[in-house]
């Protein structure tokens, strides 16, 4: 079809316009907060170090995810302006979907930061050097666009016969798949290998991980160096829960979807794009003090 229709969340179209309220508040507010992280990290030459360098593409990985869907959802909410091209659709999908393995894995590689620098804390500028840490990132953004190419191509292939209405405010995978002609299980089994291989292999190495570092911790003998080396870790872990709790809910109800009404899938959805991007900077930027000096 020349566009689809997005139609925001279906059975709440009274109440879209306040809606937007909250969700604008969040979003500038995630904005500010992780173009402030960027600025200083890039112009603080004493934070061009591992941890921070991660940290830094945490923030451009939200900033991503944010503009890719706010924008239009909130034109949506606001003035009713549903309408997308195909190509903006599927360019709108790469984006979301590309950014969120992206953010899972930059997750995994910070946990990966905790752990050689609890557990090996001499080596740690040898072991996880800049250009390692590069590496690394580059490897995680080649992982998203390898893994969700094959999702647009997929769909780029196939004919829409039904009416080009997508009961969402952003373009989703398994949205998109089920407007298209014949069986769409195939995109569906694609999408959950998809999400079993990056989240199964990144909440993995999280677990080994954080299983290594309690057992370092608990056989320190100062209460105050445990109460240290937990600190470092509990912004990692909210910012974690607040990333994969509401992403595996949307992402196994929009294939298991029976009993669970669809506002509710959107508005999950809408909490899984809004609420980490949101929360990094308020749980990295206070508890992190070589960042909060910065900014005070």
């Amino acid at each position: 079809p020349p566009y689809f229709l997005l139609t925001g969340i279906p059975g709440l179209e009274g109440a879209q316009f306040w809606i937007a309220f909250p969700l604008c508040i969040m979003y500038g507010i995630a904005l500010l907060g992780n173009t402030t992280l960027l600025l200083i990290i890039k112009t603080e030459p004493s934070l061009h170090e591992p941890m921070f360098l991660l940290l830094a593409m945490l923030a451009f990985t939200d900033l991503v995810l944010l503009n890719s869907v706010l924008p239009k959802t909130l034109s949506i909410f606001w003035l009713g302006s549903g309408e997308i091209g195909f190509s903006s659709c599927l360019a709108q999908m790469f984006f979301i979907h590309t950014f969120s393995i992206v953010e899972s894995g930059v997750l995994t590689a910070m946990a990966l930061d905790r752990f050689v620098a609890i557990c090996f804390p001499l080596r740690h500028s040898s072991i996880l050097s800049v250009p390692v840490v590069v590496a690394l990132v580059s490897l995680v953004l080649l992982r998203g666009v390898l893994l969700v190419s094959p999702m647009c191509f997929l769909l780029h292939q196939r004919h829409f016969c039904r009416q080009p209405i997508i009961a969402h405010s952003y373009c989703d995978h398994m949205a998109l798949a089920k407007l298209a002609c014949g069986d769409h299980r195939v995109s569906a089994y694609y999408g959950l290998f998809v999400l079993f291989v990056v989240t199964g292999m990144d909440l993995a190495l999280i677990f080994v991980s954080y299983t290594m570092i309690l057992r370092v911790v608990t056989r320190l003998p100062s209460r105050e160096a445990r109460q240290k080396a937990f600190g470092t870790c509990t912004s990692h872990v909210c910012v974690m829960l607040a990333f994969y709790a509401p992403g595996l809910f949307t992402a196994i109800v929009h294939r298991f979807e029976r009993g669970i009404p669809l506002p509710v899938h959107i508005v999950a959805a809408h909490l899984y794009v809004l609420v980490p991007p949101t929360l990094n900077p308020i749980a990295y930027g206070v508890r992190t003090k070589k960042l909060w000096d910065r900014v005070v």
